[in-house]
């Protein structure tokens, strides 16, 4: 039998220490000749326990090796703690016993050099050899290049290589580098390379790598790689893997919120497809957690679906709760515990006062901010108008006390007229100039109203007796800004005997009424064409105000009135009918029997107020308490026009008590002397067409006829 050399010096090694260990520990056991003796053996314990420890290859050959040295040290330490040699010589027997049993253990261990080990028998003989033509020079055997140089990788990248070596080499790549993710057990990067210098990597995909390392598909992630400054080269010659079983099952289960934003929302089919979370803040004061974030490609603007954003950061999709607001393109999404706008913000002198740029808190935002509205346009030095939308007890009334209460504050003259009598119209009438109740009242106020343009246009300043534009603010000025209110516009237009005039001196005060220091404020449920809005005066109202649009019955009839109220419509926040929090599941009651929770908190005087940037903000207006004293809020005086702009009206017969019924051939052609008027038939609708424009004459020619078609003929 042939026995390796290197078990034969084992042997003999063992021999020569048994009695050492008998006889040392006994004679000197605190001498250096036993010290000599435990080191070996506490170093090779610790080499076991390492070894035990490790996941590297060849632990198992590292623990037999080190055995026989660890066990040296128990039958030493055995000896020294005996007194003398033990009873019946133990110490002796436990040395002899040592070396025998690992003596004979030595040939199984297996611990010889490979170049010792004898070569494996043939039982075939060997075949000769062709012998070469002369002719013919024998071929070179081809000598294979080895595919990575002796480079000193460690034995994790060398493992990993024969991993892809067996795979054949995927794509045409070597595997250069393999790096263990720490705190995991199969996670690692892999770095390649063409296995042709100077070739791009082509065909290499996720599911190449996936095979060649037992994983599934959507555990491998390939990313490029960047040159370094260390000389490490890249470009698409080079790639690198991200091999994640044990992160993928993790981020599965318990997924941090940045993993969970891109799992299930920012994905091509989620509520904010492109987007990444930046931040999550919790304002436990407040009771609301905001999420910010934004587009990854900055030049993107943010498409949020905040139904869908919900469900994927699984917290309940609620309008009275959950909030977003775009900027640019970053977004922030706000999440509050309770309804936000359910509670109330009382009106005051001191938020109603305008500035020195005439801006004054008209309400606050879901995010508690302030919400700013204007007297007069500053940056246009004129005047401003106003559009108030929203249907029958939305709040409307309220924004128009709080509204003219803050021009009353900063000097302003304030009409009011309404399609008809009510409680809280008749109060406001009682801290501002003028207020009455019928489409007579209405046509009269804005009869007036524009005659003072002309008035105003001819009217000197003091200080250099010339006439000039209305300045907001300007101490100079003779006249205070006058605002004349209309509640139901749409609905007093369309009344038969005033509501063209109505209509055609609404349009034109609103053209030319800003320069003379004159605003006009609409109010009602539409601000369409066809509801009185021409074309021409709804853009001079949107592009001198700040729309307020409060609920219109439903959040597409909102969102719809907010868009025409917008230049370029985008992102509209939506007024539910009321705010009622979801409570428990709707599945659940009904297999239960039971009703659904109450509708909640009325959404009466929140609205949608349009900035002058175009962007829509949801807001809860101030509130006015009717039920009390409107004193409070409005100035001391009530604010009045001029005598000499009184005076100038008087003498055009325009200022009298407006609540008068109509005088003769004030709006309508004078009846004559019989009192059959001076046209045959009824009187015709719109009070005889335009305001100013004499009756037709009967056509009896050829030539009156055509008078009479260039007289349509703009």
């Amino acid at each position: 039998m042939f026995l390796p050399r290197s078990v034969a010096l084992e042997r003999l090694a063992y021999t020569l220490a048994a009695p050492a260990l008998a006889l040392v520990p006994n004679l000197t056991p605190d001498g250096p000749a036993n010290i000599a003796l435990l080191l070996p053996g506490v170093l090779g314990a610790g080499n076991m326990i390492h070894a035990a420890t490790s996941r590297l290859p060849g632990s198992g050959q590292r623990i037999i090796r080190s055995f026989p040295l660890a066990l040296a040290t128990g039958v030493d330490l055995a000896a020294v703690w005996t007194p003398g040699y033990g009873p019946m010589q133990t110490d002796v027997l436990l040395a002899a016993g040592w070396a025998l049993f690992f003596s004979a253990l030595a040939p199984l261990s297996r611990t010889g050099r490979r170049g010792h080990r004898p070569a494996a028998a043939t039982a075939l003989p060997a075949v000769p050899a062709a012998p070469v033509p002369a002719a013919l020079p024998a071929p070179a055997e081809p000598v294979k290049a080895p595919l990575h140089p002796e480079d000193g990788a460690p034995l994790y990248t060398r493992s990993a290589r024969e991993v892809w070596e067996r795979a054949g080499l995927p794509g045409g790549t070597l595997l250069v580098k393999a790096i263990p993710h720490p705190d995991t057990a199969r996670d690692l990067t892999i770095l390649l390379r063409s296995k042709d210098p100077g070739r791009p990597i082509r065909s290499l995909s996720a599911a190449d790598v996936a095979a060649a390392f037992a994983v599934y598909e959507e555990e491998v992630a390939l990313a490029p790689v960047e040159q370094q400054k260390d000389g490490r080269q890249g470009g698409p010659g080079w790639l690198q893997a991200h091999i994640t079983p044990d992160a993928t099952a993790r981020r599965a289960k318990t997924p941090t919120l940045k993993e969970r934003w891109a799992d299930r929302v920012a994905g091509p089919k989620g509520g904010a497809p492109g987007t990444e979370i930046v931040d999550r803040i919790r304002d436990k004061e407040r009771g609301v957690t905001f999420y910010r974030g934004r587009m990854v490609d900055e030049t993107e603007v943010p498409q949020i679906d905040l139904a869908k954003v919900c469900r994927g950061l699984g917290i309940p999709a609620d309008d009275s709760c959950v909030f977003v607001i775009l900027d640019g393109h970053e977004f922030l999404i706000s999440v509050f515990d309770t309804p936000p706008l359910s509670q109330m913000f009382p009106a005051s002198r001191e938020l109603l006062t305008p500035d020195e740029k005439g801006m004054y808190t008209c309400g606050y935002t879901t995010t508690g901010q302030p919400v700013k509205n204007m007297v007069f346009q500053h940056d246009k030095n004129a005047a401003r108008h106003g559009l108030t939308l929203g249907v029958s007890r939305s709040g409307k009334t309220q924004f128009f006390a709080i509204d003219m209460a803050a021009m009353s504050l900063a000097g302003q003259v304030v009409w009011l007229g309404t399609v008809r009598k009510d409680e809280k119209t008749s109060t406001l009438g009682r801290f501002i100039d003028r207020q009455g109740s019928n489409a007579l009242w209405m046509a009269r106020s804005l009869r007036a109203a524009r005659a003072l343009c002309d008035i105003r246009a001819e009217m000197p300043w003091p200080h250099d007796g010339q006439p000039h534009d209305y300045k907001p603010g300007d101490p100079r000025c003779p006249y205070r800004q006058l605002n004349v209110f209309g509640d139901e516009f749409m609905t007093c237009t369309k009344d038969e005997e005033y509501g063209e005039f109505i209509q055609i001196i609404a349009d034109d005060l609103t053209v030319t009424g800003l320069k003379y220091g004159v605003g006009f404020n609409p109010a009602g449920q539409s601000p369409f064409a066809h509801d009185g809005f021409s074309s021409g005066m709804k853009a001079n109202l949107r592009q001198n105000s700040r729309a307020v649009v409060f609920n219109m019955g439903n959040p597409s009839s909102t969102r719809k009135a907010v868009e025409g109220t917008m230049e370029n419509a985008h992102d509209v926040p939506t007024i539910p009918t009321r705010y009622s929090q979801q409570e428990g599941s709707v599945i659940e009651r009904a297999m239960r029997g039971e009703a659904d929770p109450e509708n909640g908190v009325s959404t009466g005087g929140v609205a949608v107020i349009v900035l002058d940037n175009g962007r829509a903000v949801l807001m809860r207006s101030l509130y006015a308490d009717f039920d009390t004293d409107l004193a409070s809020i409005f100035p001391d005086e009530v604010v009045r026009l001029t005598d000499y702009e009184i005076s100038e009206l008087d003498k055009r017969g325009l200022w009298f008590d407006w609540n008068e019924p109509e005088r003769p051939g004030e709006f309508h052609p004078a009846p004559d002397d019989d009192g059959d008027g001076d046209g045959e038939g009824p009187r015709r609708r719109g009070g005889g067409g335009k305001p100013g424009r004499k009756p037709r004459e009967e056509v009896t020619s050829a030539r009156q006829a055509l008078e009479a078609i260039k007289t349509l003929v703009p």
